[in-house]
């Protein structure tokens, strides 16, 4: 086909702004806060699942530790009306004894509630120790993941920039082509991984390399001065 030297520039132009958003959004993709962001996100769920787990056992440790203390409640309040009871008693030995062993009874009850609010407590204890090392180690990876998002913002954003005015450009240059010349770009683009023109170098193609035969080449050069190129396809300008 011929193409006026007006289009030929045009296309090599969007050629050019193409290979220019192919590398920005390559860019854009590759930027490294994307994965210190999402490496901290990872990591946050693992810390909190390991925190629920946490909750859920200081709630557990929390109703042992409140059952405890109830009974043991319930315990001081019998051992003073037994106690009321031996000294109403007035010295009926039989009477006297039988409560003395239920207060040996309940002192021996309170001794063992004693020593599981000692150990309850002390799991508590621990728990609490592990929650806030895992608070920190939250507090520290929303940091990590606040920075990261900035300088991902602050990047990207420009990145984002560029990529908008690329298009916009591009789609001018595009208006600015004959519609079939146009389509046959963008389908050519589409099927060539975004790089749809080649120029014609001694006599082989620019972009595959691939040496064209002569008597082909004649007849190329004869049709006009843009042609497919026998082994991959994309528009050959020939000079």
């Amino acid at each position: 086909m011929r193409v006026d030297t007006d289009d030929l520039a045009t296309l090599l132009k969007m050629q050019h702004i193409d290979l220019d958003i192919m590398r920005a959004s390559k860019k854009l993709q590759q930027l490294p806060q994307r994965t210190a962001i999402l490496e901290a996100r990872t990591k946050k769920r693992g810390i909190e699942e390991k925190r629920d787990q946490l909750d859920a056992l200081h709630a557990e440790a929390d109703a042992r530790l409140a059952r405890i203390s109830e009974e043991d409640g319930l315990l001081v309040e019998k051992q003073r009306r037994v106690q009321e009871e031996i000294d109403a008693s007035h010295g009926g030995y039989r009477d006297v004894e039988a409560r003395s062993k239920e207060l040996n009874g309940l002192a021996k009850r309170r001794n063992t509630l004693e020593g599981e609010l000692s150990a309850v407590s002390d799991e508590l204890s621990k728990i609490e120790g592990v929650q806030v090392q895992v608070a920190k180690m939250m507090s520290d990876l929303d940091k990590q993941e606040a920075q990261a998002t900035e300088s991902f913002v602050r990047e990207g954003g420009a990145l984002k920039q560029d990529l908008a005015r690329l298009e916009t450009e591009r789609a001018h240059l595009s208006a600015s082509l004959p519609e079939d010349l146009a389509a046959l770009y963008e389908k050519t683009a589409a099927r060539t991984g975004g790089v749809a023109v080649g120029r014609l170098q001694g006599g082989s193609c620019g972009v595959c390399r691939m040496a064209i035969e002569g008597g082909r080449l004649i007849d190329m050069k004869a049709k006009g001065n843009v042609a497919p190129c026998p082994q991959c396809g994309r528009l050959l300008i020939i000079e």
